[in-house]
């Protein structure tokens, strides 16, 4: 299923423009969203939710028209979701609150019902502990029921808001995989501020700031934004580099520490090149890239 998002904005009471002409293309598959917190991503998942209006632009999902109360409803019969913040109900098991989801999303056979979810639980690794309240669960496998509550009804598009935010590294590679397998199948759009998580799991992503999207392409040229800006430099402890320079990391090695700068120009005499990594292009992107300037894999 196709996106097609068009000089969108949304403007809030006082004023506070959440976004601003933003203009996205969303192809199948894995697709990733990045930026930092505040830059608009959750408002712009909201909106694609049908959960809030645009105040003007377009939107379509698939033949469908998001700016528009029939279009919304339809997407919303397409879509599965999963908010940074899943209201869950403690008391309830797995297995009963995704039975509840499937009755709110339009399964009413109560033998489909539960074919599903139980396939849902085996899915999301959780089948052996589906009977344990909600209230037990780990941050982690909350989250995998999340994902499993956003498969209910086998939606073509789903929206993944920030879903590895705060778990453990073995809870997030697991998750991190199981959206890998869900993007061959459907489009899945991923919205996080945790550059890794893009680079395990989309080939293709853009990058939001101020409510903008400042560049849409593939991971290897968000990589090249930063080729030959890369730095690396050591000096002894206690000193620092010029304030004025993007410092992306800080190793300390004994009398030494080594620092990886972003760069026009080499820091230091001493300062050797290296090759950029995502997060360097991302740094990168973010230092340079004003509100106003939109990169399509290559500088504005």
């Amino acid at each position: 299923m196709r996106i097609e998002i068009s000089a969108l904005h949304k403007e809030y009471r006082g004023g506070v423009k959440a976004l601003q002409n933003l203009h996205l293309t969303i192809p199948g598959g894995m697709f990733g969203l990045l930026g930092p917190n505040g830059a608009g991503k959750t408002t712009l998942m909201r909106t694609l939710a049908g959960i809030l209006r645009p105040t003007s632009g377009s939107i379509r999902v698939g033949p469908y028209d998001g700016t528009t109360e029939r279009g919304r409803d339809e997407i919303k019969g397409t879509l599965g979701y999963l908010p940074q913040d899943l209201g869950m109900y403690p008391d309830l098991s797995a297995r009963e609150f995704l039975d509840y989801v499937a009755i709110l999303k339009g399964v009413p056979d109560r033998q489909a019902r539960r074919q599903q979810v139980e396939e849902l639980l085996e899915m999301v690794a959780l089948s052996n502990v589906a009977n344990r309240k909600l209230k037990t669960y780990s941050g982690g496998m909350k989250r995998r029921v999340g994902i499993a509550q956003a498969l209910v009804n086998n939606p073509e598009f789903i929206i993944v808001d920030e879903p590895t935010a705060g778990l453990d590294p073995e809870e997030r590679i697991r998750f991190r995989n199981l959206l890998s397998d869900l993007g061959g199948q459907r489009t899945v759009l991923l919205s996080t501020h945790i550059v890794e998580d893009i680079a395990q799991t989309c080939q293709n992503l853009a990058v939001m700031r101020a409510g903008r999207v400042v560049f849409q392409g593939t991971l290897s040229q968000l990589l090249q934004q930063a080729q030959g800006r890369v730095w690396q430099m050591s000096l002894p402890t206690g000193e620092r580099p010029d304030k004025a320079l993007t410092v992306v990391s800080a190793l300390h090695n004994g009398p030494l520490v080594l620092y990886r700068i972003v760069s026009e120009e080499a820091p230091a005499p001493n300062a050797l090149a290296v090759e950029p990594s995502l997060e360097d292009g991302y740094i990168w992107l973010m230092r340079e890239q004003r509100p106003d300037d939109l990169v399509a894999g290559r500088p504005a």
